[in-house]
């Protein structure tokens, strides 16, 4: 297995995204592309110290750009969905 900061590559931030933290108690990350969902699993319990009841998971295609005459086309990534067991809290920011 990686490690679990090589799993978690970032918190996806959107408004979508808050929506679902607090309606469903719900977190949105971008993770390695060739991470299942057992693995991710395990690393947001293990970074958090939350219970995860369900993990839902969306590879994502990278987008085509152009820049003058050259196209080329964005990485593509993996997006998941994590459901956590009510009462259970994750804050990104709680400085702020």
């Amino acid at each position: 297995m990686k490690d679990e900061y090589s799993i978690i590559r970032r918190p996806i931030i959107t408004e979508k995204g808050s929506d679902l933290k607090d309606e469903n108690n719900q977190l949105v990350f971008e993770v390695d592309t060739k991470a299942n969902k057992s693995e991710i699993r395990k690393a947001v319990e293990k970074i958090f110290k939350v219970t995860v009841l369900t993990v839902r998971t969306q590879n994502r295609p990278g987008k085509r750009k152009r820049l003058g005459r050259f196209t080329g086309r964005r990485k593509d990534w993996k997006k998941a969905i994590v459901t956590l067991k009510e009462g259970d809290r994750v804050d990104f920011f709680e400085g702020v």
